[in-house]
C-alpha cells in the first residue's frame, strides 16, 4: 500500500473492503501542518477494527444493510447472554458497540466474520461522521434554542421569560414540539462533509478535519459523504 512522506494514504492508494463505514471513538483534537505550512485543527478518532456480526437482506430482512460491532475485547460480564450468543455467531466476542448501516451501491458484499478496517478511506475523501452530543442538562430557552430574551433594563419584568406559548380560548392547550425549557444534548448530531485529513492504518486512527459531536472517549459512526456540499 503507498504511503506520502507524512505516513497518510495516497490519494491514489487502494483501500480495504469497502463497507459502508466504520465505528470509532473519539479521543480528542489537535492540529497538523500541511506541507504548505497551513495549520489544520483536527479530530483524532480511533476507527475500528470493526467486524460484521450480521447481514440484512431483500429476501430475508425487507433491506440491504449489515451490523457492525467494534473490536473492544470487553469483558464477557459485561455483555448479557442474548447478546453473547449473537455474537458468537460471527466470533465477535467482546464487542459491545454495535451499529446497523444500510449498503450503498458500490459496497463490497460483506458476510458476518468480515472484518472492516481504516484503510478503506483516503487521504482528502469527504466523510460525514455522527456521534451523540454532550448532555447539558436541563436548559432554559435562551441556551437551548437561542432565544434573544427580552430587554434587560430595570422595571421589564421579561427578561429570560419564555413569553406566549398558545391562546386560552382556542386551543386551550400547548401544542405539541413548542420550543420550551428542557433536556438538552444526548442526540445523535451528524456533520457533514468532513475532510480527511492523514491516516495511519497500524494505529487505527484517522484524523478529520474540523469537530465532531460529542465528549472524548464518545462513539462515533464514520461513513462516506451522502452530499457533497458545493
Amino acid at each position: 500500500m503507498k504511503r506520502a512522506d507524512s505516513g497518510a494514504l495516497t490519494a491514489d492508494s487502494p483501500g480495504g473492503i469497502m463497507g459502508p463505514g466504520i465505528l470509532g471513538k473519539k479521543i480528542g483534537m489537535t492540529q497538523v501542518f500541511r506541507p504548505n505550512g497551513e495549520v489544520v485543527p483536527v479530530t483524532i478518532v480511533k476507527a475500528g477494527p470493526c467486524v460484521v456480526v450480521q447481514r440484512k437482506t431483500p429476501t430475508t430482512d425487507g433491506y440491504n444493510a449489515v451490523q457492525i460491532g467494534l473490536l473492544e475485547f470487553v469483558k464477557a460480564s459485561r455483555i448479557n447472554k442474548p447478546a453473547t450468543g449473537h455474537l458468537k455467531k460471527a466470533n465477535a466476542d467482546g464487542v459491545k458497540f454495535l451499529k446497523e448501516l444500510t449498503l450503498r451501491p458500490g459496497d463490497d458484499d460483506l458476510k458476518p466474520g468480515d472484518k472492516i478496517l481504516v484503510d478503506q478511506f483516503r487521504t482528502r475523501e469527504m466523510v460525514d461522521v455522527t456521534g451523540v452530543s454532550k448532555g447539558r442538562g436541563y436548559a432554559s430557552l435562551m441556551k437551548r434554542h437561542n432565544f434573544r430574551g427580552g430587554p434587560g433594563s430595570h422595571g421589564s419584568m421579561f427578561n429570560r421569560a419564555p413569553g406566549s406559548i398558545g391562546a386560552s380560548s382556542f386551543p386551550s392547550r400547548v401544542f405539541k414540539g413548542m420550543r420550551m425549557a428542557g433536556h438538552m444534548g444526548v442526540q445523535d448530531v451528524t456533520v457533514r462533509n468532513l475532510e480527511i485529513v492523514e491516516i495511519d492504518p497500524e494505529e487505527n486512527v484517522i484524523l478529520v478535519k474540523g469537530a465532531i459531536p460529542g465528549p472524548n472517549g464518545g462513539y462515533v459512526v464514520v461513513r462516506r459523504a451522502k452530499k457533497r456540499s458545493s
